[in-house]
């Protein structure tokens, strides 16, 4: 019993670097979706399979976060990164479910530019997260890996701008936009998400490391 109750705290290591891993592969599928716009509904249904995994994982981080008293920092702060990673991937599966619901024909260039900023971004996410587990060896790799995920959450609102603009500028019917608004915004909203997991773990690094 006591050795249930004091687990290695590596447990919560191997939560992170799981979840992390789930968004990256969503992401990439995301991207995919995007890039040749075919056999939507199943590209759809393999992001929502990967949605349907994150949250299986997440789940059961939450339930060793509330049986679990050896942590390896404070439960406030996993609490935090365990949702953000996991509000990610939700993001992701949110829009790609637009682009299935919305009856979309043709893809927007900028769609697929921003979508790539994202897959960019997540990568760096995921360098961040499997730092975590060694955080005192190289602390300084994971807040470079955090300032570039801010950096590429900058890139995203800038391209997420522009690209409303010339939405509104090329004459298309206001379903269209309104369809490619909510699209588009899910996925910038996905990397503002991004950029509050990168918030967490500097956090996290400052005080730890």
């Amino acid at each position: 019993m006591l050795q249930k109750l004091m687990p290695k705290s590596d447990d919560f290591f191997t939560d992170f670097e799981s979840q992390a891993g789930t968004v990256v592969e969503g992401a990439k599928l995301l991207k995919a979706l995007l890039d040749d716009f075919t056999d939507v509904a199943r590209k759809c249904q393999a992001i929502k399979d990967v949605e349907h995994r994150g949250d299986d994982i997440t789940h059961r981080a939450f339930s060793r976060l509330h049986t679990q008293f050896i942590t390896p920092f404070d439960r406030s702060e996993i609490h935090r990164l365990l949702s953000r990673i996991d509000d990610v991937l939700d993001l992701a599966d949110a829009a790609a479910e637009r682009l299935g619901l919305y009856d979309i024909d043709t893809v927007l260039p900028e769609a697929r530019e921003l979508c790539a900023v994202f897959v960019a971004q997540v990568e760096r996410m995921e360098v961040a997260v499997k730092g975590l587990r060694d955080m005192k060896k190289n602390p300084q790799a994971i807040l470079d890996a955090c300032k570039e995920m801010n950096v590429l959450e900058n890139q995203a609102d800038s391209l997420t701008r522009r690209t409303m603009a010339k939405l509104f500028k090329r004459g298309n019917d206001p379903l269209t936009v309104m369809k490619w608004k909510e699209i588009i915004d899910l996925i910038e909203d996905a990397t503002d998400r991004a950029e509050d997991v990168a918030n967490v773990i500097e956090g996290v690094v400052l005080e730890h490391a």
